[in-house]
Parts: C-alpha cells; sequence; structure tokens
C-alpha cells in the first residue's frame, strides 16, 4: 500500500474535500523519509522551520476529565501549556501518550494532521504561523504533508487563533 492510500491519509484527503480545500487536497505530498519534527519535515521542504504546523495533542484537564487538545503550532515554537489552560478553560494541559493521541485522532505521533480525526477536538492555532504564505502540515502519516495557509488552517478546524508560546518571532525562522 502506498502512502497516499494509506486509511489516515484518505481521510485527511476527505475532510479537506469536504470543506471545499481541494487544493490542499490536491497538494499532499508523500516524502522520501518519514519527518517526525518540524526540523526534518523543514528540511524535506526546503521551507523555514517555522512554516511548519505542528500538530501536537495534549490531555486537558477539566475537573476529573481528559480531554484531548490539538494544537497548532508554528515549527519554531514550543508550545506553553500552561497558555493553552487558559485559553481552554482547563485546570492543566499535559503531554498525551502515544495511545491517548492515537485514540483521539486515529493517527501516530509524527503523522497527527489538523484534521480527518474520528471527532473534532478542540483546536488552538499558533498565531505566529500567519506570517508564512504557505503553512505544511501533517497529512495523517509521518512521510505526507500538505500545504495551506494559516487562515485556511483556523477555518478547516474550527480552531482559536492564539499566541500559545509566548515568544517573539524569529526572523530568520
Amino acid at each position: 500500500m502506498s502512502t497516499l492510500e494509506h486509511p489516515a491519509v484518505a481521510r485527511v484527503v476527505a475532510a479537506l474535500r469536504a470543506a471545499g480545500m481541494d487544493a490542499a487536497a490536491d497538494g499532499v505530498r508523500v516524502l522520501d523519509d518519514e519527518v517526525r519534527t518540524a526540523a526534518l519535515a523543514a528540511a524535506a521542504l526546503g521551507v523555514p522551520v517555522g512554516a511548519i504546523a505542528n500538530s501536537l495533542v495534549f490531555a486537558a484537564a477539566h475537573g476529573g476529565e481528559r480531554r484531548p487538545l490539538l494544537a497548532l503550532t508554528s515549527g519554531a515554537h514550543r508550545a506553553d501549556t500552561a497558555l493553552l489552560a487558559g485559553l481552554v478553560g482547563a485546570d492543566s494541559v499535559g503531554r498525551a501518550d502515544p495511545a491517548f493521541v492515537r485514540e483521539h485522532t486515529g493517527q501516530a505521533i509524527g503523522g497527527v494532521a489538523p484534521v480527518g480525526h474520528p471527532a473534532a477536538l478542540t483546536t488552538v492555532v499558533d498565531t505566529h504561523l500567519r506570517r508564512y504564505p504557505v503553512v505544511w502540515a501533517a497529512a495523517g502519516h509521518a512521510k505526507s504533508v500538505f500545504p495551506t495557509t494559516y487562515d485556511d488552517l483556523v477555518t478547516l478546524t474550527g480552531g482559536v487563533a492564539a499566541d500559545v508560546s509566548g515568544q517573539e518571532d524569529d526572523p530568520s525562522s
């Protein structure tokens, strides 16, 4: 089976098409190697690391319940979990283990896309991504990515736009 035929990639392409984002769906690229980090993806694509939209799944604690939180962060920044907790009204936000990520996204860490999940996820989109005319996001597999824009990411995910790092932009990223 080719990477484009992988079930998670097919779900991402279907979600993009359902959202009317055919250009993004048609733009899904399969890379030669797995790109499980923003630095690897940026190097493979020849783009600044900041133009990579990292899909980070966290476990947000609301009382005694853990809910998935998807943070789409610029590859040039780290997400501040205290900021994220405040943005979504959670008691705390912590790292999700691989089983939690797969349960809520249907995708493995390193290839988690902004869409194509079993159910919609609460999503925060890093405002640092808006400085790039093209943003690259994972497409459901560690070897697949698709091009989009910051505005389309916000629209596609129904996400909240916010600074998720508390860091200044680095012009070189």
